[in-house]
């Protein structure tokens, strides 16, 4: 299985080397892996423990082997390596204000690979087998489920390389997070392949509702990740915000934000629901339009 993606920009398909592949090709298609280890890697404890080794100022020795083997480009840092007090510190850096613009339009997120769906109903044919998506176990709420079950629906998929802080794509009030306990399951396309149900509605994840003048309600799901030990949210619940603002990060490891977004009233841009169709990822950028 080869990971591939369309680089927005320059519309080239590039192939996607995460860290850990062989790892992770193992975990969840190798029938041991599945049996004795995946059930320990998926557990909080394991998470935890590897968030706290990346709190100690002693990590700070991996950042710029890290840096290097995969390509980041630490000139939109607000702070040079050598100022970073541990990994995680630099895992969930800030950028530059300028490094990420805000255009006009639905803006994404955050930094990533983008999956869309016009209506939730299509990703039955997209990789869900055996055991069904729903957006009841998902959200954990009937009636927040029922609102939603023709929404359009994207997922932005965060690799350890990216910028892990995410802000919000439109103008609006958002809610207080709910928050749903969970395990750690990755959430690299090894693991949605087989198991993208139990990715989305067995995670550690939270979400909240934004409520918005003009294009209804959105909710954003920040959902945890293997090696992920916490999800930190910066805002201030039922204050407005403006496009763009922080909403909050993640701490290290790879994860995921999920929208729900009124079809209705914001249309998905084409490119990313055809990049779609065609099973394969979008790479975008914060702030940049992804629908209007």
């Amino acid at each position: 299985m080869q990971i591939q993606f369309i680089d927005r920009k320059s519309g080239k398909k590039i192939t996607e080397t995460p860290p850990g592949e062989g790892f992770l090709k193992f975990l969840y298609h190798n029938p041991f892996g599945k049996m004795a280890i995946l059930p320990i890697a998926k557990r909080k404890f394991l998470s935890a423990w590897y968030g706290k080794k990346m709190d100690n100022p002693s990590s700070i020795n991996k950042i710029e082997g890290f840096v290097k083997e995969l390509g980041i480009n630490m000139d939109e840092a607000e702070k040079s390596i050598k100022d970073y007090t541990s990994f995680n510190d630099f895992f969930y850096r800030k950028l530059k204000p300028t490094a990420r613009p805000i255009e006009d339009g639905f803006a994404s997120p955050g930094d990533g690979k983008m999956l869309a769906f016009k209506n939730i109903a299509d990703i039955h044919n997209f990789f869900v087998k055996g055991r069904k998506f729903t957006l009841k176990e998902f959200l954990g709420n009937g009636e927040l489920a029922e609102k939603h079950k023709n929404s359009s629906l994207i997922i932005l998929r965060l690799a350890p390389n990216d910028y892990h802080r995410y802000h919000f794509p439109y103008n609006g009030t958002p809610s207080k997070m709910t928050k749903i306990k969970g395990d750690y399951f990755s959430v690299s396309p090894y693991a949605l392949a087989s198991n993208f149900t139990k990715v989305f509605c067995e995670n550690k994840r939270e979400y909240c509702t934004l409520t918005t003048k003009d294009k209804g309600d959105i909710v954003i799901a920040p959902v945890g990740a293997t090696m992920v030990g916490s999800i930190i949210e910066t805002f201030k619940p039922n204050l407005e915000i403006k496009k763009g603002d922080e909403m909050g990060y993640f701490a290290f490891g790879g994860s995921t934000i999920v929208l729900l977004i009124d079809k209705d009233k914001i249309s998905i841009d084409q490119d990313i629901l055809d990049n779609t169709k065609n099973r394969i990822e979008t790479f975008v950028k914060m702030g940049e339009k992804i629908g209007e």
